[in-house]
């Protein structure tokens, strides 16, 4: 089998058809769609019966990460991702990806998305750089989950998996210790996916201004993990933290133009 995908879930039945339809339209390859919902009272059980090629599992989850590992522990692809509930494939993605794997010998693949907004509208396009620890940690995460390729026999077979500890930077932290471990990165110039944009997202809830202690929070503890992945993985001098904070920024600065030298220096 050549692809295994893992999509959390949990209440997205607005835009979990969407999502399952963006898969069962791949062709020329052969895939599992793994559907792991944590118990959701909304519509979405019903959605994703609608939807023969894939596998629906409801149980109770510690969260977004237990989830993505629930399915990981199952997969049977060659290579797995996961792909949010309110997230979509590129039409012929896989088929044009699959070659392209062929020819690596690296352990993450990861290409390029665009931002579509709740509508599915199109926001933005993204064109990722090449990997770098040092942009990745001191920077911002720029490896798009949605658009990311683990192999399983040296990924996910290894008992790799995301930190359920971590709610918003999971991701970051997850490539991070791929790289400690001597995982090898490699940038695909392919637009795979489309990454969704709404009201909804983990790290897009709560704007409102009757949810602003709820906003204020989200930010502050979306800091403090990805503060945690620096400290972890990154560069630290100091045990002052203040001292360290002051370094943060001016590796951030300096991170900040390599990227630039990376996208000018192509994939």
């Amino acid at each position: 089998m050549d692809f295994t995908i893992v999509t959390p879930s949990l209440n997205y039945g607005r835009f979990l058809g969407e999502c399952l339809e963006s898969v069962a339209a791949q062709g020329g390859v052969t895939l599992e769609h793994l559907v792991i919902d944590g118990g959701s009272t909304d519509d979405s059980a019903a959605v994703a019966a609608a939807f023969p090629h894939a596998t629906w599992r409801q149980e109770a989850d510690e969260g977004m990460s237990d989830a993505i590992n629930k399915g990981f522990a199952r997969a049977q692809g060659d290579w797995v991702m996961w792909l949010n509930a309110d997230d979509r494939l590129k039409p012929g993605a896989l088929a044009d990806l699959l070659p392209l794997l062929g020819k690596t010998d690296a352990d993450v693949v990861y290409g390029d998305w665009d931002f579509i907004d709740g509508a599915g509208a199109h926001l933005r396009h993204v064109t990722a750089p090449k990997w770098s620890r040092f942009v990745h940690i001191h920077h911002h995460c720029y490896v798009g989950s949605t658009a990311a390729f683990y192999r399983r026999s040296t990924v996910i077979d290894e008992g790799l998996r995301l930190d359920i500890r971590f709610r918003y930077a999971m991701d970051s932290e997850f490539y991070a210790r791929l790289d400690a471990a001597g995982k090898c990165f490699r940038h695909v110039p392919a637009t795979l996916a489309d990454f969704r944009m709404h009201g909804g997202n983990l790290s897009q809830r709560n704007f409102g201004k009757t949810r602003e202690m709820d906003r204020i929070l989200s930010a502050e503890k979306q800091f403090v993990e990805s503060r945690a992945v620096r400290r972890m993985y990154g560069i630290t001098l100091f045990r002052d933290p203040y001292l360290n904070g002051l370094i943060d920024g001016l590796l951030w600065i300096a991170a900040k133009g390599w990227k630039a030298v990376l996208r000018l220096t192509g994939s």
